[in-house]
């Protein structure tokens, strides 16, 4: 969990403030919803530090990405695990399938969601909805999964030796 979260966090604040910081490549996409983009006035608060206000924190990042993880660990390790024996049925059927891969799907869009929410409400940043870009993407994959019958949590086959208690 730390390691994920320290790998994801670093990750956010070397890219997404790059990306869109001020003078970031998202900052230059103002025609991209038809308007000028957001425009915010600079943030005011006790915590502000002088010449501070345009600078992503890495705890920022860090406490952004923990957050998020927070509704992927609910699906993913308690929703599953009630699951488990209606998901690892041994002649996989449909059912078995959509719902485990919708458990999945639920879980990466709430984690994305959550993303884009704690990197929105920073107002230096610009266009940060393009963080919901993998939503998109992820849905297209849930498609192509259930059309190949491909069952995501069947795939490390070591989910059924937690049926066992193993």
């Amino acid at each position: 969990f730390i390691g994920s979260s320290l790998l994801i966090s670093t990750i956010g604040y070397f890219i997404i403030g790059k990306l869109f910081g001020p003078d970031g490549a998202a900052a230059s996409l103002a025609g991209l919803r038809g308007s000028r983009g957001r425009r915010r006035g600079a943030a005011q608060g006790l915590f502000m530090q002088p010449g501070e206000k345009d600078q992503l924190e890495f705890g920022y990042c860090f406490d952004v990405s923990n957050r998020a993880f927070f509704p992927l660990y609910l699906h993913l390790y308690v929703v599953q695990f009630l699951l488990l024996p209606l998901l690892t049925r041994s002649p996989s059927n449909f059912l078995a399938t959509f719902l485990g891969n919708s458990l999945y799907l639920s879980a990466l869009i709430y984690y994305t969601y959550i993303t884009f929410l704690g990197y929105n409400a920073l107002p230096f940043l610009h266009n940060t909805e393009l963080l919901l870009v993998p939503i998109l993407i992820f849905a297209v994959l849930w498609l192509v999964s259930l059309i190949a019958g491909w069952g995501i949590v069947m795939q490390g086959r070591s989910v059924e030796g937690l049926l066992l208690g193993v």
